[in-house]
This record gives C-alpha cells, sequence and structure tokens, in this order.
C-alpha cells in the first residue's frame, strides 16, 4: 500500500482524474441525447445506468491492459495506411457517432421523432444501453491507452476512473436536464458528436487533429449560445407588460 502513498503516485492520480473528466465530456452528452429519448420516469435511471456502463467498460480495459496495448499492433493496410486494432475501432466507432449525430440531428430540425399517429415514439431502456455501451468502448478505449502512457499503476488508473466517474455522475443530471429543456443547445451537442466522430475517423487513419482546437471550439460555441439565450430572455422579460 505505501508504494501507492507517493508524490509520483498523487500526481498522476489528479492528472488521471482531471483527463478522465475532460475525456468523460463526450460520454456525458451522449447519454444525455439518449437518454432523452426515454419515458420521463426511466430518464435518471438511464443515465446512471450508461454511466455505470462507462465505469465497467474502462475498469475491464485496465484490468485487460496487455491486450490493450496489443491493440496498436498493425493487422492490416488501407490507403497505404498501417491499421491497427485501436485505429479499427476508432473508424467503427467514429462512423457509428456520425451516422447516430446525422440521424438525431434531422430528426430533431425534421420533428421527425413521432409515429403516423403523431405520438411521440420513445426508445426502450435497452436499446439505449446498447448504443451506450458501443459508444462507451470506443471511448474508454482512447482514454485507457492515453492513461497507461501516463502511469504505470492500474490500482492508481481504475482509483482515478471512479472518482473521475463520480463527479460526472454528480452533474450528469444537470446536463441532461439542461439539453432536454433547451433545444438549441441539444441540437449543438449533437453537432459536438459529429465533430468527435469525424476527429476519431481521422484519429483511425493516423491524421493527427490537436484535440485542444475541437474543445476550444466546442467551448467557444457554446459561449456564444449561452450569450444569445441570455440576450433572448432578457428581450422577452423588457417586453413583459
Amino acid at each position: 500500500m505505501s508504494e501507492y502513498l507517493t508524490l509520483e503516485c498523487l500526481i498522476a492520480f489528479v492528472t488521471l482524474t482531471a483527463l478522465e473528466i475532460v475525456l468523460g465530456i463526450d460520454n456525458i452528452i451522449f447519454i444525455a441525447i439518449q437518454s432523452g429519448h426515454l419515458p420521463p420516469e426511466q430518464r435518471d435511471r438511464g443515465r446512471k445506468l450508461g454511466l455505470l456502463l462507462a465505469v465497467v467498460s474502462r475498469i475491464l480495459l485496465l484490468l485487460g491492459i496487455s491486450w490493450v496495448m496489443r491493440l496498436t499492433a498493425p493487422i492490416l493496410t488501407i490507403w497505404d495506411h498501417e491499421i491497427t486494432g485501436k485505429d479499427l475501432v476508432m473508424i467503427v466507432g467514429g462512423v457509428f457517432l456520425i451516422r447516430q449525430a446525422t440521424h438525431e440531428i434531422h430528426a430533431n430540425v425534421e420533428r421527425r421523432h413521432a409515429d403516423g399517429h403523431g405520438h411521440a415514439v420513445k426508445a426502450t431502456l435497452r436499446s439505449m444501453l446498447i448504443q451506450v455501451a458501443t459508444m462507451d468502448v470506443v471511448f474508454s478505449l482512447d482514454s485507457v491507452i492515453t492513461a497507461v502512457g501516463m502511469s504505470k499503476q492500474v490500482p492508481v488508473m481504475i482509483a482515478a476512473v471512479l472518482v473521475a466517474v463520480a463527479v460526472m455522475l454528480a452533474y450528469s443530471g444537470v446536463v441532461v436536464r439542461f439539453v432536454d429543456r433547451n433545444p438549441t443547445i441539444k441540437l449543438l451537442a449533437l453537432s459536438f458528436l459529429l465533430l468527435i466522430g469525424v476527429l476519431l475517423v481521422a484519429e483511425g487513419f493516423h491524421q493527427e487533429i490537436d484535440k485542444g482546437y475541437i474543445y476550444f471550439a466546442m467551448a467557444f460555441s457554446l459561449g456564444i449560445e449561452l450569450l444569445q439565450m441570455r440576450a433572448t430572455y432578457n428581450e422577452r422579460r423588457h417586453q413583459q407588460p
């Protein structure tokens, strides 16, 4: 136990926790969108189960670290690019995310979340969890391989994952309700997922894109949208008699 109570392990734990929280933003957005399709009485449960799946997938990958590291070995060549197991997962996951985000954007813009009788179509908890579990593997794989490069202590990495998910669980409900109440924010979140999908596919083909630019673009767009929402709220308040 004393071997983990060192300054080096403490720095690694804090850094990895922050890293997991940042990388977990993708998960929260995806879970927020998917849980929004559930009946109201199941949304909170779906959100918590989705985050639980994120914990399980990350811990399983950490425990199977030797298998994860073997995913960096080339398995095939596409267009003169050597594709590893990790690359293949990134490409498939990115395409899935692009397809899902595009479908959701069309559904929201054209209001196609209704059946032929005009009733809203609700997803089932099972289908929602299957989609979340699929993307959890993609997001977890990227973060786990990054974590392995920062620390060799699996218990430290697992502790960082648990703390990060606890933080995400505490604030994910606020994110889910905020996205659900604001259609424009939901479309913005879907565009973020579309952008992340493109980023995953690019990484799968070894086209490195600095994620700092991506996160800055997301933060900037969100800031502008929040200012617009505030301006609209102030305008309506001043128009009231």
